[in-house]
C-alpha cells in the first residue's frame, strides 16, 4: 500500500501540479513533507511498539495512513495537499519500521536474509502496479482517484495483521526520551522542509535558510543530549557496531541517489520526453520487475560473494545504472528505455537486501526496536534528501541552460549526480570486515 502510493503519486505529479497551478518541481514539497513526517515519528515508533504492542501500533498506523489518503483526494490547494501528505507520513512512520521489528523478532539470524527478501516481495506489487495504474487513472480519469485505491488495501491489511501478527510487547521498555523527541522532531522537519523550499517561489529565500539553521541547531543540541542520557530516543552509540555503521552510513549515500528516482524519472519521461502519464507509468514499473528478479536470487549471491564484496561492487553497477537514465531522449527507442529502467531495478534491489539485512547482523533481538528506529530515520531522511538534491540540480541545470520551462536537456546532470551518490558509498562498505554478516548467510537453502 505504501509503496504503491509513492509510485502512483510520482507518476501523477505533473498533472497534479497543473491542477494546483504549481510548477512540477515545486511538488517535490509534497514528497518531502511525507519524509519529514517520517523523520519526526519514526524515532518513537520502536518505543511505541515496545510499550503498546507491535500489532496495535501496526494497525493504528494503517488507519492513519488511510485517513491521510482520503484527505489527499479531497485537497484543492498546495497547502492542504502537503498537510494531508504529512498525515500520511505519520502512518508510514509507524508501518514499515514496526513491520521490520516484527520480522527481526520472529526469525533466527540465519533466516533473516530470506525473511527480508520475502518481506519485500509483496511490497514490490506497489511499484509494479502503481506507475501504470497511476498513469492510467491520471490520463483517463482524475488524479484524486489514485489516493482512494489505498482504502481496500488498508482494510485487507487490518484484517491480516489482526489474524497473523503477534502483539509483541517489550516488558522492560525504556522510558520515552521526551526532550530527544522534541529536538529530533524540530530538527528533521525543519531541515527537510527548508531544503525542499530552496529555489522555489513559494516563500522568500530567507525562510528556508532560517528553517535549515534552526533545524541544524536542534539536531546539534540532540547530539549533545543523546551522549548524556542512558536511553536516548536515537542512540548513535549503536553506530559503533561495524555492520550497523555500514548499513546506515553507507546506505544513506546510496539511498540519496535512489531516493531521487521516483521523483526524477516520471518527470523526465513526461516533461522532458513528452510522454503521457500512462506511457511513463508503463516504463517506470519495469524497475520493479528487475527488483523482483534480484530479490529471488539475493540470498544465493550473498552466500557466494559475502556482504562486503557485494555491497562494494554492486554500488558501482547501481550508480552507472541510475546515471544511464540521463541518456534518454525523444529519439531513444521505447524498448531500450524500458530495458535500462529494468536494470535500474536489479542492482538497487540487491543493495537494499544487503543493507537491510546486515543492519541486524550483530544485534540482540531486544535491541531490534532501537536499531530499527535509528536506521529507519536516517534511511528515510536520505531518500527525502535525494528528492531535494535532484530538484535543486534540475533547477540549476534549467537556469544555467536558460530554458523557460523544463526540457529534455535539463535532466542528464541530475541523473549523473544521483549515480555518483551511489558510487560514493563504496569506501564506507570497504571498511567492513571480510567475514561481516557471515552468520546471516549460513541459513539452509530452500
Amino acid at each position: 500500500m505504501e509503496n504503491m502510493d509513492a509510485t502512483v503519486l510520482a507518476t501523477a505529479l505533473p498533472a497534479l501540479a497543473r491542477d494546483l497551478n504549481q510548477d512540477p518541481i515545486t511538488l517535490k514539497l509534497a514528497l518531502t513533507a511525507y519524509v519529514a513526517a517520517l523523520g519526526v515519528f519514526i524515532p518513537v515508533s520502536g518505543w511505541m511498539a515496545d510499550k503498546l504492542g507491535a500489532r496495535t501500533i501496526f494497525r493504528s498506523a494503517m488507519l492513519v495512513f488511510m485517513g491521510g489518503s482520503i484527505l489527499c483526494a479531497l485537497s484543492n490547494s498546495l497547502f492542504t495537499f502537503v498537510a494531508a501528505r504529512f498525515l500520511q507520513g505519520i502512518g508510514g512512520a509507524m508501518m514499515v519500521p514496526v513491520g521490520r521489528v516484527i520480522i527481526a523478532r520472529s526469525v533466527t539470524k540465519a533466516e533473516l536474509v530470506k525473511a527480508v527478501s520475502y518481506l519485500t516481495l509483496p511490497a514490490l506489487v506497489g511499484p509494479v502496479v502503481g506507475p501504470p495504474l497511476g498513469g492510467f487513472i491520471t490520463t483517463y480519469f482524475h488524479w484524486r482517484w489514485i489516493f482512494l485505491i489505498n482504502i481496500p488495501f488498508c482494510m485487507l491489511g487490518l484484517y491480516l495483521a489482526g489474524r497473523f501478527i503477534e502483539n509483541f510487547v517489550e516488558p522492560d521498555a525504556a522510558p520515552l526520551d521526551v526532550k530527544g523527541f522534541i529536538l529530533t522532531s524540530v530538527g528533521a522537519a525543519l531541515i527537510m522542509l527548508g531544503l525542499s523550499l530552496f529555489g522555489g517561489h513559494l516563500v522568500p529565500q530567507s525562510v528556508p535558510i532560517l528553517m535549515c539553521v534552526i533545524g541544524a541547531i536542534a539536531l546539534a543540541m540532540y547530539w549533545r543530549h543523546a551522549a548524556r542520557v542512558p536511553h536516548p530516543l536515537l542512540d548513535f552509540r549503536l553506530l559503533k557496531i561495524p555492520t550497523l555503521h555500514a548499513s546506515v552510513m553507507g546506505g544513506s549515500l546510496f539511498r540519496i541517489g535512489l531516493g531521487a528516482v521516483p521523483f526524477l524519472l516520471p518527470l523526465a519521461l513526461q516533461e522532458g520526453l513528452g510522454m503521457t502519464a500512462f506511457e511513463a507509468g508503463t516504463i517506470t514499473c519495469a524497475s520493479a520487475f528487475g527488483s523482483l528478479f534480484m530479490r529471488l536470487i539475493a540470498t544465493s549471491v550473498l552466500r557466494r560473494y559475502g556482504f562486503r564484496t557485494t555491497l562494494m561492487v554492486n554500488a558501482v553497477f547501481a550508480g552507472f545504472a541510475l546515471a544511464a537514465y540521463g541518456i534518454f531522449s525523444a529519439h531513444t527507442p521505447y524498448l531500450l528505455i524500458a530495458a535500462i529502467v529494468l536494470m535500474g531495478g536489479v542492482f538497487p534491489a540487491l543493495q537494499f537486501t544487503c543493507l537491510n539485512s546486515i543492519a541486524y547482523a550483530d544485534i540482540d533481538s531486544r535491541d531490534a526496536g532501537r536499531v530499527t528506529s535509528l536506521a529507519s530515520v536516517i534511511q528515510q531522511l536520505s531518500l527525502g534528501m535525494g528528492v531535494t538534491i535532484a530538484g535543486l540540480v534540475l533547477q540549476a541545470s534549467n537556469y544555467i541552460q536558460g530554458h523557460a520551462t523544463i526540457v529534455e536537456a535539463d535532466f542528464w546532470p541530475a541523473f549523473v549526480v544521483i549515480g555518483l551518490f551511489s558510487i560514493a558509498s563504496v569506501p564506507v562498505s570497504g571498511k567492513l570486515p571480510r567475514n561481516a554478516g557471515l552468520e546471516l548467510t549460513r541459513g539452509h537453502a530452500g
